[in-house]
């Protein structure tokens, strides 16, 4: 999964006069780029978090490295304006009078101006771009949850000063929480209350990071353990701690004690369909993620039909192993049990996962090549996901390169429970999260020339997880499983897990189902443990429509490939294909199923 909330941090504080040195490099000689151009300048300006993760808090925006965003409704309202004057310049266009990357750039950004702005029309919830989030404060979402992730893996420790810059957004995360705890305190007296299994497991992960000492706290540690390393001398753990203990946790406390109020107001119902407008909610939500206007009855008959289909061919696989006895999921779960595919649950097994997982990343980039006339410059890393926020994270993210080429792109894999992870079901992970996924559809579009800053920023969740389940599938086809059979049925399983996710999370959402029911349907037809199962649903329960996107954007590649295969015949080549997807940006799917029916 990607984690766009890394990366689009849409709003901030602190002064929006702030010279960037790199708009300079942005001029234009037209309008319309010119002014796609502009809106990220604005954004950055109003962003130090966007700045550093850009890569761009440097010279004259150095003071940002030591700010982090401001999400009060006046930070807010700042947001919403940016994306109004956006539609509004996109508007003095007529889209039919403009071609090639003039169109594609115009669609695209009046799409996201469009789905940004209707996030700011609902009275509840985190306004943000390119995702749907009803609930500020989940087990995945919150200053709490990004902020110590953003200081521990993005902001740069190579000095004093910057050190020095992390002890001052740590103070600034105190202020942070308190913002959000004002508009979550806003969002409860509207009845919008996450779900009681939701506050639960937040409130555990809020436990996770007050419980001890201040000197332990991960946000202390990731600084003392940088500056070591970098022999930067200062007495930088005191000073982190007493900053934590003084100022942080009690804002931690302060946010945990207004969650745990509400629990006596909450319910178990899992779906948005309960929220304020909760239906035009989840309408919004499959837009947004999705980028089409399909209804939660079309998307759940799609992934049932999906699953059908699936299953067949997993156990196909099953049945040519002599594993016949039992349903397909039975099957697979028993393998899954198997101590053969099993890792250690100790550190020297997450060591050896790691290390595996990095051997697969290799040989995958040995194979490129042959497949794609355009590879990026940026490489990946693989690191295992810090362990305070492993209880309700997803099992893995994976987060883009900086802009400049100073950070790579880092593929990060929840390890708190290694039985969740058997060997046969990696490779295809690798290649989801990594290369030829995640990592070299982002890499390549920040790094291509002449497209405007906006489109070089995973926008759009149809387009690239699309993408990144299409790479599973392009593996198989560069024959990484010829001589292993396993890790065909990983891959086909990986196929059944996000069909699966269609019929849920239109379960959830639209059909009113139960976490239970939810929870019954995803074990009973992939044989997953209940603990990945049940954290994966309470996932789709915060961000409705999200999980939509894998299967609808892998059909709308796919779909594209096979017309441009049809019309060109024995002229189709598979490495202008992948470049001509690739190297226009992050856009919607309709606009992407243009762009590669012009080329063929």
């Amino acid at each position: 999964m990607l984690d766009r909330r890394q990366l689009l941090v849409s709003a901030s504080a602190a002064s929006a006069a702030c010279a960037l040195p790199a708009a300079s490099a942005f001029a234009r000689t037209d309008a319309l780029t010119q002014m796609l151009d502009d809106t990220v300048v604005r954004a950055l300006n109003d962003s130090p978090q966007l700045m550093t993760l850009t890569g761009l808090d440097t010279g004259a925006n150095a003071a940002a490295r030591g700010r982090l965003d401001d999400r009060s409704p006046v930070g807010l309202e700042r947001s919403r304006a940016l994306f109004a004057d956006l539609a509004k310049g996109l508007a003095r266009y007529d889209p039919k009078t403009l071609t090639g990357a003039d169109w594609v750039n115009h669609q695209s950004a009046a799409y996201l101006a469009d789905t940004t702005l209707q996030s700011f029309s609902f009275p509840f919830g985190d306004p943000n771009v390119g995702v749907a989030s009803p609930y500020i404060v989940s087990q995945l979402s919150g200053a709490y949850r990004s902020v110590p992730s953003f200081l521990a893996t993005q902001h740069p420790i190579g000095s004093a000063a910057d050190a020095e810059a992390y002890l001052s957004r740590l103070s600034a995360f105190a202020v942070l929480l308190d913002q959000e705890t004002a508009r979550v305190k806003a969002d409860f007296a509207k009845g919008a209350v996450p779900p009681d299994f939701v506050l639960k497991t937040t409130l555990s992960q809020f436990a996770a990071m007050t419980g001890g000492p201040a000197a332990q706290s991960e946000l202390v540690t990731a600084l003392t353990r940088r500056t070591s390393a970098k022999q930067i001398p200062g007495d930088w753990e005191k000073r982190a701690a007493a900053i934590v203990e003084k100022e942080v946790h009690p804002a931690l406390k302060r946010q945990a004690d207004l969650l745990s109020s509400a629990l006596p107001r909450s319910t178990s119902d899992a779906g948005v369909w309960r929220l304020p407008d909760g239906e035009a909610y989840y309408r919004f939500a499959v837009r947004t993620a999705t980028t089409t206007d399909l209804s939660g009855e079309e998307i759940h008959r799609l992934g049932l039909e999906l699953v059908a289909d699936l299953t067949a061919k997993a156990d196909a696989i099953l049945r040519a192993r002599g594993l016949t006895q039992g349903t397909v999921a039975q099957r697979i779960a028993a393998l899954r049990r198997d101590p053969a595919q099993l890792y250690s649950n100790d550190d020297a097994g997450r060591a050896a996962l790691i290390a595996d997982l990095q051997r697969m990343t290799g040989a995958m980039q040995a194979r490129l090549p042959k497949w794609f006339g355009q590879l990026p410059k940026a490489s990946v890393d693989v690191a295992r996901m810090p362990a305070s926020i492993e209880a309700g994270a997803s099992g893995a993210t994976y987060q883009p390169p900086s802009l400049d080429g100073s950070r790579p792109g880092l593929f990060s894999i929840n390890l708190r429970n290694l039985s969740e992870w058997p060997r046969f079901d990696l490779p295809t992970l690798v290649y989801h999260e990594a290369i030829p996924g995640h990592h070299l559809q982002n890499a390549l579009m920040i790094e291509a020339a002449g497209l405007p800053m906006l489109r070089r920023m995973p926008l759009f969740s149809g387009y690239s997880e699309g993408w990144a389940l299409y790479a599973e599938q392009l593996a198989d086809e560069m024959g990484v499983y010829a001589d292993d059979p396993l890790g065909r049925l990983g891959y086909h399983a990986s196929m059944l897990f996000r069909a699966a996710r269609l019929v849920v999370d239109s379960g959830i959402h639209h059909k009113r189902w139960s976490r239970a029911q939810a929870v019954a349907y995803m074990s009973e037809t992939l044989g997953d443990a209940e603990t990945s199962t049940a954290r994966e649903v309470e996932r789709y329960c915060v961000q409705p429509g999200q999980a939509s996107s894998y299967m609808l954007g892998w059909r709308v590649w796919t779909e594209a490939r096979t017309r441009a295969q049809a019309r060109l015949g024995s002229r189709f080549d598979i490495r202008t294909f992948h470049d001509k997807g690739l190297l226009a940006g992050s856009m919607p799917l309709d606009v992407l199923a243009r762009v590669i029916d012009d080329w063929a």
